[in-house]
């Protein structure tokens, strides 16, 4: 009987002028070679599988600067794979949108509605991270994992409207964070524009660990009047 093989897959996700990206790198090797694919790799003998794609991340692709990791999916299709079978267990990850971590030549970010021709399943494991983050913006805190720091409200409704997908109000979206407790002021306001006017607030996020705020919640796309 041949041996199961076992690796581990991260679907790191970014804001990025204005658009949800991940982070892909070319496969320099059969099978698929010349084709991108997530970062990862076969999970050590004596690794947990997160260690392992923490791991993985930080050699391969030097991606260090995290704001949140949680477990997607197993994805265990006998035939994803050409060759002797191996199952992935893959993961969302996600950058605050004002890191830009230094990465290989062979490593880049990609528009989630432009993908490039990717290897195996990693497409389907792609828009699976995209719609556990959607999924997660609408009843957890989990904005604070690509929103930098401080930042205004203009600078986080381009955040969300970039992650969701569609545009979002931003007094509609800091009164229903403000609501559930999840901004705060920091009492200090932005640089004026070259344009001058009156410098906009600067707010935080309350905490910068997820938890679930509104559990039936759900941030739709504005209503199209006929």
């Amino acid at each position: 009987m041949s041996r199961l093989g076992h690796e581990v897959l991260a679907a790191v996700l970014q804001v990025r002028s204005r658009s949800l990206q991940v982070l892909l790198w070319q496969r320099a090797r059969e099978p698929q070679v010349g084709t991108w694919a997530l970062p990862g790799g076969r999970l050590g003998a004596v690794e947990d599988v997160e260690s392992s794609v923490r791991r993985q991340l930080a050699e391969k692709v030097d991606v260090r600067q995290l704001s949140h990791v949680e477990q997607l999916a197993v994805f265990s299709a006998p035939d994803r794979t050409p060759g002797p079978r191996v199952l992935a267990t893959a993961f969302l990850g996600l950058v605050p949108s004002d890191a830009d971590p230094e990465i290989p030549e062979d490593t880049r970010w990609f528009p989630i509605d432009d993908l490039p021709k990717t290897a195996f399943d990693h497409r389907a494991i792609v828009l699976r991270a995209r719609d556990r983050l959607r999924s997660k913006l609408s009843y957890t805190n989990l904005g604070f994992a690509l929103a930098p720091p401080t930042f205004t409200v203009s600078e986080l409704r381009e955040v969300y409207s970039a992650a969701l997908g569609h545009r979002v109000s931003a007094t509609n979206l800091q009164r229903v964070l403000t609501r559930r407790g999840q901004l705060e002021a920091t009492g200090q306001t932005a640089v004026s524009g070259p344009t001058g006017g009156r410098p906009a607030a600067l707010f935080r996020f309350t905490c910068r660990d997820m938890f679930i705020t509104d559990p039936f919640a759900v941030l739709r796309p504005p209503a199209v009047r006929s």
